[in-house]
């Protein structure tokens, strides 16, 4: 007998919307994607923290991080990449029902990928956040050497030298990353989250200096 014949979904009496209740918030999935070393975990990390400041119950899901546990048994192929979302995607979607807004920073480099993980959620739940950085800027800072790497043969399969990246046609946001600073990136998504009434009512942005 297969596997699936032996689980059954059980039903409980908490609901998203009752712990979303509790916490006084709307719970989403932000889902960062770009190059590497375009700058996704720096700001996911930096709207994390300005979310909390606020009062916000979030959970921040690393790539890096994600692949020193959950995802450490898999590779670099497609196939693994595909496998690592999907796991991630899971997760991430437990942590929304669970009334979190919740960040995640991965390349996800195919856009079937980053479907998939949006069609695990509720409408209204994803918030892609394109993290646009030229293939050039991302040289530039490439913090950990792996793209000099790639380019000597010594890495297979690198996003953004011998692997393709498929950027969104149609983010929720998209940040210029060659033209922004951190801070007026954070500034841009917290726009759109309270043009869409995730935020309280009566927020007020940072200045340039704050």
């Amino acid at each position: 007998m297969h596997k699936q014949n032996n689980v059954v979904w059980h039903s409980h009496r908490a609901e998203q919307s009752s712990r979303a209740k509790q916490k006084g918030q709307k719970p989403l999935l932000i889902w960062f994607t770009g190059l590497s070393a375009s700058g996704k975990s720096t700001l996911a990390g930096a709207l994390e923290q300005s979310l909390v400041e606020r009062n916000y119950h979030t959970y921040l899901l690393d790539g890096d991080n994600v692949r020193h546990g959950l995802c450490q048994d898999l590779g670099f192929s497609d196939q693994d990449r595909a496998e690592n979302i999907r796991r991630v995607g899971e997760v991430a979607r437990l942590m929304v029902d669970a009334g979190l807004i919740t960040l995640a920073a991965f390349i996800s480099p195919f856009r079937a990928d980053r479907q998939t993980v949006r069609d695990l959620l509720p409408e209204g739940q994803f918030v892609e956040v394109f993290v646009d950085a030229s293939v050039e800027l991302c040289q530039q800072r490439d913090p950990k050497g792996l793209y000099a790497k790639a380019l000597r043969g010594e890495i297979k399969d690198y996003t953004g030298v011998d692997s393709p990246y498929e950027k969104p046609q149609s983010p929720e946001v998209h940040i210029d990353a060659n033209r922004l600073s951190v801070a007026e990136s954070v500034q841009q998504i917290l726009f759109y989250l309270h043009e869409i009434k995730a935020l309280h009512g009566g927020y007020q942005f940072l200045s340039q200096d704050g």
